[in-house]
This record gives C-alpha cells, sequence and structure tokens, in this order.
C-alpha cells in the first residue's frame, strides 16, 4: 500500500506500490529521457524529519531517479568547523563543536547511503547562513550599518570561498550542493545566523554565483543547483533572469532550478517565462504536495497541469506546460518535492496523492515524448486498478484539480493574497482576503464569486462519490481514497458558506445594509458543514484538521501558530453578531 505516517501521526509505513519494477519496463516509449531526475523531502523546519516512503532511496531508483537532495535543515555549512580560518570559532571541547560534529556525522552517513543506492548525493543549503561567533569576531569586516552579513564585503566573499573549501574537504563525497537566497530557515541550526546576501538586486546574485561556479564547479567539479526562488523578480522576470545569468560563463555542473509557475506553488500564476532563456541548463521544481492545496489531505491531481497546462490558462498562451519546452536543449530535469514545503499540517497517514503526482513527474522525465495520460495509466496499472475502476480514478483525479481552482482559489482573477488558507490554518476577510474581497465586490461579482464556491462543493461532492465507488486492491489504499475525497467535499463545503457571510458581509460593510437573511442561512450552513468536518477526525486514517484561523506568528521553535484573533473564525463571528442569532 502507499501509506507513510506524517510527523505527527500514528500509523504504520509502508512498503509502497510495486516496489522492485524495472523504471525501463514501464516506459514502453523511446524519447528523450531527462538527464536530472531529482527528488527532495522538504521537511517542516523546527518539526522532526517526516516518515516517508520517499526516503526510501531503493524507491527512488525504482521510479528513475538519479539524484537526492537531502533539505533538513542541518546542511554542511553547518557541519564543519572553520578551522581553516579560525580555530576559536568552535574551540575543541565547546558545546557547540560537538554539535557541529555530530551534525557532520549524520551528514557522512546520509552520503554513504546515498551513494551506495547509485544516487547522486545533493544536500540543500541557505546562504547566508555562518557561525554565530564568526560573524561576532569579524563583524567590523562583514556586516553593513543594516546589521545584514554582506556579500559586497571582500571579507564576506573569502569566508564563504573558506566555507565551502571546508564542505567539500569535510565532504568529499557529496556530489554537490543545492543553493537557496531569499530565505534562511535556522530553527534547527541554534549557533547559527544569516540573512538573505541580496542586497543590490542582480549584482549581488553575480557576485555570489561567481564564487560558487569558481569554488563548487570550476575547483572541485562538483555539481552547483542554484535556485532562483530568492524573494526577488529572479524567478519570474525574463529581464531579471538574464541580467544575472548573462554575467555568469557556462559550465557543465551550473544548473539553474526554476519553479515551474512565475511565483510559489499556486493555481493561476502562470507557467514560468524564465524557463528554456539564456545560455544555462535548466531544472524545473514540482511541488507534489502542496502546501497551499491540503498538502496530500484531499485528492490534488496536479501532474496533468504541469506538463499539459492547467485548465485556467488560456489556450492561445503559447507555452503552457512541460510538454511545451520538452525538446529545448535548456531544458535538463525535474525535481520533485515528494513531500514537504510550507509549515505545519495538515499531517497525512497515507502518501497515495503525493505518490501519484511523484510517480507521473518522474516517469514521464524518463520519456518526454509520452502523454501525461500514459504515464498516469502506469500508474493505475501498478496499483491495480482494472476496467471501469480506471476511467472513474481518471476522471477523479482530474476533478481533483478543478475542485481545488474552484474551491480554494476563484476564476476571477489572480488573487492578491492566494496565501489567505495554506498549511493548516484558514485566514477571513478581515485580513488576508480584505483586498480580494473588494475586489469582486466593487466589479459587481459577488453572487458569482459565492455560486463559484457552489460549483466547486458540487464537484467535490462527484469526487466523493467516485471514490466510494472504486475497488483500489488494498484496503488501506482504497480507505484513504474514501475519506480523503470526503475531506475535500467537508472542507470546501464549510469554504463555500465560510465565503458567502463574508461577501455579503463585505457588501453590507460597504453598502451599510446587511443581506441579513442569507448572512443567517449561510452562518447556519457553516455551522452544520464545520461540525461535519470535524467529524472526520474519528476515522482513523484522517489527516490532521484545518484551523479556522490565520497563519500567525513564529515561536522561539520555529513553529508557526494559528492568530486567534485574525482569520475565518473572528471574521464569521463579526457579523454573526452584526445579524444577531435570528
Amino acid at each position: 500500500m502507499l501509506v507513510s505516517s506524517g510527523a505527527a501521526v500514528a500509523g504504520a509505513v509502508t512498503t509502497g506500490i510495486a516496489t522492485g519494477t524495472a523504471a525501463a519496463e514501464e516506459r514502453g516509449g523511446s524519447g528523450r529521457r531527462l538527464p536530472w531526475i531529482l527528488d527532495a523531502v522538504m521537511c517542516n523546519p523546527g518539526e522532526s524529519v517526516p516518515l516517508t516512503a520517499f526516503d526510501d532511496l531503493q524507491r527512488l531508483r525504482d521510479y528513475g531517479f538519479n539524484g537526492k537532495i537531502v533539505t533538513e535543515w542541518h546542511p554542511p555549512s553547518t557541519a564543519i568547523t572553520y578551522d581553516s580560518l579560525d580555530p576559536e570559532i568552535f574551540p575543541q571541547d565547546s558545546d557547540e563543536r560537538v554539535w557541529v560534529e555530530t551534525n557532520a556525522g549524520r551528514i557522512d552517513a546520509r552520503i554513504r547511503q546515498i551513494r551506495a543506492a547509485g544516487l547522486k548525493a545533493l544536500y540543500f543549503i541557505d546562504i547566508v547562513t555562518l557561525p554565530n561567533r564568526l560573524v561576532d569576531r569579524y563583524a567590523d569586516k562583514i556586516l553593513d550599518s543594516e546589521g545584514r552579513i554582506n556579500l559586497d564585503y571582500e571579507e564576506t566573499r573569502r569566508i564563504h570561498r573558506v566555507m565551502l573549501a571546508e564542505i567539500f574537504d569535510r565532504f568529499p563525497d557529496l556530489d554537490g550542493l543545492v543553493v537557496r537566497t531569499g530565505e534562511t530557515y535556522l530553527p534547527a541550526v541554534p549557533y547559527f545566523r544569516g540573512n538573505n546576501p541580496v542586497t543590490r538586486g542582480a549584482d549581488s546574485h553575480v557576485i555570489l554565483l561567481d564564487i560558487l561556479r569558481d569554488e563548487v564547479c570550476v575547483k572541485r567539479d562538483k555539481l552547483l543547483f542554484y535556485r532562483t526562488w530568492s524573494f526577488d523578480a529572479f524567478t519570474t522576470s525574463p529581464d531579471y533572469y538574464l541580467d544575472v545569468t548573462d554575467r555568469i560563463e557556462p559550465h557543465p555542473n551550473l544548473i539553474f532550478s526554476i519553479k515551474h509557475t512565475a511565483g510559489d506553488f499556486l493555481r493561476t500564476y502562470e507557467f514560468n517565462p524564465t524557463l528554456t532563456l539564456g545560455r544555462h541548463p535548466q531544472i524545473v521544481e514540482v511541488q507534489c504536495q502542496r502546501e497551499y492545496e491540503a498538502k496530500g489531505a484531499v485528492p490534488d491531481y496536479v501532474m496533468n497541469g504541469v506538463i499539459d497546462g492547467f485548465e485556467e490558462y488560456p489556450e492561445d498562451a503559447g507555452r503552457r506546460g512541460l510538454a511545451d519546452i520538452r525538446d529545448h536543449p535548456n531544458f535538463q530535469g525535474v525535481w520533485t518535492w515528494s513531500r514537504g514545503g510550507g509549515w505545519r499540517g495538515p499531517y497525512i497517514p497515507n502518501e497515495m496523492w503525493c505518490d501519484l503526482n511523484v510517480y507521473v513527474a518522474s516517469h514521464w522525465a524518463q520519456d518526454v515524448d509520452r502523454t501525461e495520460a500514459e504515464v498516469f495509466g502506469d500508474w493505475m496499472r501498478r496499483a491495480g486498478l482494472k476496467g471501469a475502476d480506471r476511467d472513474r480514478f481518471r476522471r477523479l483525479a482530474l476533478l481533483s484539480a478543478t475542485g481545488t481552482l474552484y474551491g480554494k482559489y476563484t476564476g476571477l482573477f489572480t488573487m492578491a493574497n492566494p496565501f489567505w488558507m495554506r498549511d493548516q490554518f484558514i485566514g477571513g476577510s478581515d485580513d488576508q482576503l480584505k483586498a480580494d474581497f473588494e475586489r469582486i465586490r466593487s466589479q459587481g461579482q459577488i453572487d458569482t464569486a459565492i455560486q463559484e464556491k457552489a460549483d466547486a462543493v458540487a464537484t467535490w461532492r462527484e469526487v466523493a462519490r467516485l471514490a466510494r465507488n472504486i475497488q483500489l486492491p488494498d484496503p488501506a489504499d482504497r480507505d484513504y481514497l474514501r475519506i480523503s475525497s470526503e475531506y475535500g467535499l467537508r472542507l470546501y463545503t464549510a469554504v463555500h458558506h465560510a465565503w458567502a457571510v463574508m461577501l455579503k458581509g463585505v457588501e453590507g460593510d460597504s453598502t451599510g445594509t446587511y443581506d441579513v437573511a442569507a448572512i443567517r442561512e449561510h452562518l447556519a450552513a457553516f455551522d452544520t458543514a464545520w461540525l461535519s468536518y470535524l467529524g472526520l477526525r474519528e476515522h482513523p486514517q484522517c489527516p490532521t484538521l484545518y484551523e479556522p484561523y490565520a497563519f500567525g506568528a513564529q515561536d522561539v521553535n520555529g513553529l508557526y501558530h494559528s492568530d486567534r484573533d485574525r482569520g475565518a473564525k473572528p471574521t464569521l463571528d463579526h457579523y454573526r453578531a452584526i445579524v444577531g442569532d435570528g
């Protein structure tokens, strides 16, 4: 079966469908195989590593992967002593040095395991991340007037060269690095600090890339995957992308890593226009456990959209998906995020929906002349689906994408804040949905938006109906197919009524006259739907549930918590008070 217990959910870990079947036997085609097929389990910062079948290295080999990216937030840059720079940074016998050396031992073991499985061992690192004592001792040479570790300073650049040299001296079998700028996750590395090194736009990227290319690719013949995700225009703007990359001499070991969307992994965001540009090879990042779309707690099949273009993309959009760039020489690979991204839950007891996305992505990348539907059919065959059940499952998967689009987003426009519902948190019109709801109101589309959510519920009702009539051979998978589909139906039913209350409330705020009957009706319907949704937790295979509060503050351990003063429930209670109990 396809199960694996999440970090906070008790349950058995499984073996996985048809493990051991050779990938070549599955493909049935002879088209272009992309050079790089990589996977990473993107662990939640501040939490334990999830128990997942995608840490089974043989499974990755069977799926056709040739590289494993380790993203457990204890990177090699936090597993070196910096003795070649200054022996007092981590003094002998200090607690800090013991921590670093213990971390290094874990990384040694991980690299050995990955390479023994025949995969490239790659580690994810955030730049800048440096030891606290180093920053304190060299502060006058590396910190700018805002207290940032700044690559404009020669000493900062020298220290990063030392860091890279020590990484590969300490871990000679490490095949390469995956580098991120923009965000620096520190909850798991207590003796380090960091910041975004991009202080002068494209020029900062060029400074860093020159160092990395020289130290990693040229001097040591190691791989460097440089992510364009950096909280600036690098990931979305063709002009910005070319301004950076045109100033970097190509090297066969230097590859740029780009999300398939023009921005984060969100629906309605266009296919990334920087893909295929410039002189450098690129790999494409695909999130398979979608952090803004219930994280595998509901059916959420995205690979049809990733490969052929999502339904909301205009037919005349030109390039709509990976199939449109499959023959371009710059398109050199796919990196799946099999698990993770974002923070917290929902936590899932079964990886069925993640697995479906991972399988199709990895197997399509082995022969890009095959269609997405053909590869999807292979997954169904391995899962033991036959006859009419194959048609039902295919329809369910495609409907899940439609239900997610209209249940979580809107087809009216690209939302200003699609993050209103993310991880295990649900925002409201008091804050996160305020701008989008005002746009809906000002355009006279309140009733249209409410009907759109009602139509989404109808889609999820069909998903749940199909799930009840599909006979997956494995009982646990069959059970999860049904409970996750029911989860989607009940969750988006509650969302429908919450939006109706809030939109009618925003309308009343503007006009001074509230549609009391409609608001009361939808409040009652929301209360019923939410109680029904909460009832799912009695089911042993139910993922953890959403909280009706906004994404809140981060605690000292790096975990985010709900903000009980903002979000869906506080907003609904506000309008409940306005219209009274009836």
